[in-house]
């Protein structure tokens, strides 16, 4: 069998291992999802009539929050959601399987990559529920053509791609599951200081550079541009950009990490 069969075959199988589990535990993969889904609520229903004059002007409705805000909220969902995969192979290192997994014959890259294939499934799964959550109080996205929504999938997915190799390396480098959980935080906290609920242009003029350029607010923006037709700019390349960046980053550093010999 070729080197490439032999990493297709591991990689599937460590795939199959992992969605078990997620299907077996689901209690952290449902409350990693209460955060958005309640942010969405509760800014919604409890401030979506004040968030919604501050965005839209006196005129403004309840629908135009919902429309502003479920997108920054479907991004947010995917870092709540890879906070679990630093969590499970956290778990997978401190609990001995994978010091059994590397006396075996497989493929030693399968391990990281049956979790990366595995959690931008669940983050895909995640997003649609949530996103499902917003078109159920009132979402709609009639503009966007047949290409910009493939578009904005294939942002979620480069994005959760990229967050799902930085959370696998915050959970090699961690002692435990709990340090891993408390490593991978900021992948929830920064959303809440980009652009997902408020414009930047309306915070303080020093915070605004920091809520501009950093992950979430650019791919946040493209979102927005590619699902209600609003203006992109400079967004797009940015979230390209960070996306790679940061997939690159978490490769290399993940593999590096996970090539090093147990102590």
């Amino acid at each position: 069998m070729s080197t490439l069969a032999l990493a297709v075959r591991d990689s599937s199988t460590m795939l199959r291992r992992n969605l078990l589990h997620a299907r077996r535990y689901p209690s952290l993969t449902l409350n990693l999802l209460l955060t958005p889904v309640m942010l969405l609520l509760l800014f919604v229903y409890v401030f979506g009539d004040v968030m919604s004059a501050g965005i839209g002007g006196e005129g403004a409705d309840r629908s135009d929050y919902i429309a502003y805000i479920v997108p920054g909220l479907l991004l947010m969902t995917i870092g709540s959601t890879t906070i679990g995969t630093a969590v499970s192979i956290s778990m997978d290192m401190t609990e001995g399987i994978v010091a059994r997994f590397r006396t075996m014959a497989i493929h030693r890259g399968s391990v990281l990559i049956g979790h990366v294939v595995g959690s931008v499934l669940q983050s895909v799964a995640s997003v649609v529920l949530v996103g499902a959550v917003g078109v159920a109080i009132g979402f709609r996205s009639t503009d966007a053509t047949a290409l910009e929504w493939l578009a904005a999938f294939g942002l979620l997915v480069l994005f959760a791609l990229a967050l799902t190799w930085i959370a696998v390396g915050m959970g090699l480098v961690s002692p435990n599951a709990e340090a891993a959980g408390n490593n991978a935080m900021p992948l929830i906290l920064l959303p809440l200081l980009s652009s997902a609920f408020v414009p930047v242009d309306g915070m303080p003029g020093w915070f605004q550079p920091v809520a501009e350029y950093q992950p979430f607010t650019p791919a946040i923006e493209t979102l927005r541009g590619l699902l209600l037709g609003t203006e992109i700019g400079h967004h797009g390349w940015l979230a390209v950009a960070w996306c790679l960046g940061l997939a690159v980053l978490g490769y290399f550093w993940s593999t590096a990490t996970f090539a090093k010999d147990p102590k």
